[in-house]
């Protein structure tokens, strides 16, 4: 006589065994997942680059900026990840401050860093993000960058291995609002010995090089100038860098803009309002129409 399961059986065999099983998976350690920061390539035994953007409410622009700049380091085969620095107080903003607090964020996991403007996407193929062994690589170079033309300009894009820029102890901390913070860091690199160079070859001009995406009309650069704030800055800082450089991070956020990897750390930065009381300049008189 042969055995005949029935349907009650069968439901009362499947529930228990969905029971056991149950128990065992929550007698299991959670431990939580680490999302994957690094853009893998094919090749894995290239040097790791952090993109560090120093950021303050310019979302419109990071839209643009971050497809656009996969799809320029995936032909290179760069393994890279981008780190959004956004500052999250009521100070002027202060790029060097940003990126300093990002490359001490990074440094352990990346062996080089890109500090880069995140309205300054680069249109030209043979502008390389490949590991700077011997030298300073400043990509956006006054020959191709879309407005500055001067021959000690390094803003916009610039390589720096990590080594390096331990050796000068980062950027100036004395630059809260727009200008001069790359200025002060060519002269840092000089005293080093450290060499800059630039792409060699290059057939584009500063009109098709890069793709320069900020509107200056409805984001209006911050140039005012306040206590003795010109006098100090037009100095080489001797004093800060990335050794006092004050902040407290906020949160991290691991986020996607479509579908690709991006990480946020909200900084607020803290000002000694001793050494730069133009951390925060009054707001110009209005003057009343007649």
């Amino acid at each position: 006589m042969g055995y005949r399961v029935t349907g009650s059986k069968c439901l009362t065999v499947c529930l228990g065994f969905t029971f056991v099983m149950g128990c065992f998976l929550a007698s299991l350690p959670i431990t939580p997942g680490q999302p994957n920061r690094l853009i893998s390539t094919k090749h894995h035994s290239k040097k790791k680059l952090a993109i560090l953007v120093p950021f303050r409410d310019r979302f419109e622009e990071l839209l643009e900026f971050v497809p656009h700049m996969h799809n320029f380091l995936t032909k290179q085969n760069i393994p890279y990840h981008i780190f959004i620095i956004q500052q999250k107080d009521s100070n002027r903003f202060n790029r060097a401050s940003l990126i300093n607090v990002g490359f001490l964020h990074t440094k352990k996991d990346y062996d080089y860093i890109a500090m880069h403007d995140v309205d300054l996407l680069p249109m030209n193929n043979d502008l390389k993000y490949d590991y700077p062994k011997d030298c300073i690589y400043h990509i956006s170079s006054p020959q191709t960058h879309p407005k500055y033309h001067y021959e000690t300009f390094i803003g916009g894009i610039l390589l720096i291995k990590r080594e390096d820029f331990d050796l000068v102890n980062g950027m100036s901390n004395n630059y809260w609002g727009w200008g001069l913070e790359d200025d002060e860091f060519y002269v840092r690199l000089r005293d080093a010995g450290l060499k800059v160079r630039r792409p060699d070859n290059i057939s584009t001009g500063p009109e098709n090089t890069f793709k320069h995406i900020h509107d200056k009309t409805y984001r209006k650069r911050d140039m005012r100038k306040c206590y003795n704030q010109r006098e100090v800055t037009r100095r080489r800082d001797r004093v800060t860098g990335i050794h006092d450089v004050k902040y407290n991070i906020h949160s991290t956020h691991n986020v996607t803009i479509d579908s690709l990897p991006v990480t946020v750390i909200n900084v607020e930065l803290i000002c000694n309002k001793t050494a730069t009381p133009w951390c925060q300049c009054p707001e110009p008189a209005k003057v009343k129409k007649p």
